[in-house]
């Protein structure tokens, strides 16, 4: 045999060889559709009811958005801003009637909330959170939701950046978010955000936009900050909407300390409504800024002024070792006069 037709015969074989190595692992790869097949029975869309306080008065209002299940048991994440002091509370899984919920466990300064539902239905489909911590940016990403009520709709694109906490944006200091060009509309807000390979990698928070649409800058917490604030952390719900007043703000509200939680809402059934705290009934401008005024003022807790972000990560840690039949205290501020409250915990 002549070395050239020899080396043409190496040559067909190292062909054939890398081609059988190669085929099956493209064979058996899962294209978009499949992936959003296999992980859509574990997206839900929420739907509730609430109150808030507007140039009218206080307003009944409708919020919808999404979910996703991460337990057997019938644990959901989805985003503190669409269930956090909400009074009604529906899910839907995918082909399923509503089944009541509550929500457990809230960090609203990351965005985030664990909802409890009545019954998981059984075609349900749980999906595990993934460390996002080896997602970079360039990575192939897909959401599903329930954007303007379209329930169960998929949006594709990448990771365009990763900020860690207190960097992107100040109303939730303690998210770290993924940046991302996939589509997020109103309705999306809860969802989860997955690999391209289908792993569950964080939860959908919001949206950068001056059109009021998707301009391609959506963020999503991540799901190592749903991990450590919620699950790891045992962070409870508490059903407060508040706002941290300091400087030239307390001193027009009369703050008798550095500063103070100014309550906007209370959440019923919430353990601050068992307390006897009160939130704001009207709008008011103070210091140039519009705030929802007429509620308490909260000065401290277990005898810890809350008067910085750092007081009040030091009190919800001590809040999170109370066990039923301690004794819960607060002091606040109500028409000027300073309140103790106390009351028996009793758990939630």
């Amino acid at each position: 045999m002549s070395p050239r037709r020899l080396s043409a015969i190496v040559a067909l074989g190292i062909v054939t060889l890398a081609f059988e190595s190669v085929a099956p692992v493209a064979a058996s790869a899962e294209t978009l559709g499949e992936a959003f097949r296999r992980v859509n029975p574990s997206v839900v869309v929420i739907r509730s009811k609430g109150e808030e306080v507007t140039v009218k008065g206080l307003t009944r209002f409708r919020e919808i958005g999404s979910g996703v299940l991460i337990s057997a048991d019938g644990k959901v994440a989805t985003a503190a801003h669409v269930v956090h002091t909400m009074e009604d509370i529906t899910v839907e899984f995918l082909g399923e009637e509503p089944v009541a919920a509550r929500v457990i466990a809230s960090e609203p300064r990351a965005d985030i909330s664990l909802i409890q539902v009545s019954a998981v239905p059984t075609g349900a489909r749980v999906a595990k959170l993934a460390d996002s911590d080896p997602i970079r940016v360039g990575d192939a990403v897909f959401i599903v939701g329930a954007p303007y009520g379209l329930a169960h709709s998929l949006s594709a694109g990448i990771i365009s950046a990763k900020w860690e906490p207190d960097t992107i944006n100040s109303d939730f200091p303690l998210a770290e978010f993924f940046q991302t060009d996939a589509v997020i509309n109103t309705g999306n807000s809860g969802g989860p955000m997955f690999s391209r390979a289908g792993d569950l990698i964080g939860i959908v928070s919001h949206n950068i936009t001056k059109s009021g649409g998707s301009e391609g800058l959506g963020f999503v917490v991540t799901a190592n900050t749903v991990k450590k604030l919620l699950i790891e952390g045992n962070r409870r719900w508490y059903g407060l909407d508040t706002l941290l007043v300091t400087g030239d703000m307390a001193q027009a509200l009369k703050v008798p300390q550095e500063g103070g939680l100014l309550i906007k809402q209370v959440a019923k059934d919430s353990i601050p409504e068992r307390l006897g705290v009160r939130g704001g009934d009207r709008l008011g401008i103070v210091e140039g800024q519009q705030i929802v005024v007429g509620g308490d003022i909260m000065l401290s807790i277990q005898g810890i002024p809350v008067t910085s972000n750092a007081e009040v990560a030091k009190v919800l840690k001590l809040l999170e070792t109370l066990k039923p039949g301690d004794e819960l205290r607060a002091t606040v501020l109500r028409d000027e006069k300073v309140v103790e409250l106390t009351m028996k915990w009793t758990g939630f």
